[in-house]
């Protein structure tokens, strides 16, 4: 596995592999990497030529209040899981070298997607997240970039991002990977103390109810669903809810009628960690035929 740190030499071996034809699988991530992370690591590798990662915790996506500094870094540990996977190339970089002196072009959503779900609590979080994965993008030259489904709302911008901006590539969207319990995988995790993580769970049960609920009992009415979903969370002692909504997931839109293609999002807090989950629902088109005369 090689490790690259220099944008110029990440970019000069991107060209060398584009001359040749080659298809690149790209996997950004922030580190403190889990199976989440390897999965789809094991995919870029499977499906392309080449494999490549990032590691870069993003400054510019960190409101004043969240934590930049407190978040978990590993790139020793993360490089040893990487090339165990099969990663070809690791790409990691320094904010100073990302955002050079002067830095003022960034990538901005409409707010009717970004400025809902985790947005609507973290002003300016997908301006950042978005302007460091366009950089990435034009560096790596992706031929597929892969990312998880249970950074949902993220991965819903940055796919309309490579469409609107014509990033020639596609981005790919896999499944949550989950613990036994069905908690969903993520970095902070580790920040759970032992009650935390044995009530995070409800999280993952509240969505997955709610799907049934929709998916296999009929309910047309998002009210009763989200109210069922969030009596299950709020039955944790130390859950606090921060939001638990059900939105069309190509426009991020709320959604009253439950038809067609949905998720069902949610952000809860235990003590000071912010778990986020969600779980993707289809529901056919309920509405009757007229009736013949």
């Amino acid at each position: 596995m090689i490790q690259l740190k220099d944008i110029k030499k990440m970019s000069a071996l991107a060209e060398k592999w584009a001359r040749q034809g080659k298809t690149v699988g790209f996997v950004p991530t922030m580190g403190a990497l889990h199976e989440g992370h390897l999965s789809l690591v094991r995919t870029a590798k499977r499906e392309n030529d080449i494999a490549v990662a990032s590691i870069f915790v993003n400054p510019i996506q960190f409101g004043p209040k969240e934590d930049f500094s407190r978040y978990p870094r590993d790139i020793q540990g993360d490089s040893k899981k990487l090339k165990s996977a099969g990663l070809d190339v690791l790409f990691t970089t320094t904010p100073a070298e990302m955002y050079t002196e002067g830095f003022a072009t960034y990538v901005l959503a409409d707010e009717g997607m970004a400025g809902v779900l985790c947005g609507a609590r973290r002003p300016g979080h997908f301006r950042g997240v978005l302007t460091v994965v366009a950089k990435l993008f034009n560096i790596v030259r992706p031929t597929v970039a892969y990312f998880g489904q249970k950074d949902f709302q993220q991965a819903a911008l940055i796919s309309r991002m490579a469409a609107d901006l014509n990033f020639p590539l596609k981005v790919a969207v896999c499944p949550t990977i989950r613990e036994k319990d069905g908690l969903a995988m993520s970095s902070r995790n580790m920040y759970l103390d032992v009650r935390e993580r044995a009530q995070a769970v409800v999280v993952s049960r509240a969505l997955f109810e709610g799907k049934r609920i929709i998916e296999r009992c009929g309910e047309c009415d998002s009210r009763k669903v989200i109210k069922k979903m969030r009596a299950i969370i709020t039955a944790a002692p130390l859950a606090r809810i921060d939001y638990v909504e059900i939105v069309d997931r190509a426009t991020l839109k709320k959604s009253e009628k439950l038809e067609g293609k949905l998720a069902a999002c949610a952000a809860v807090f235990f003590g000071k960690t912010r778990l986020i989950d969600n779980v993707l629902i289809d529901v056919p088109n309920r509405r009757r035929a007229p009736k013949k005369k």
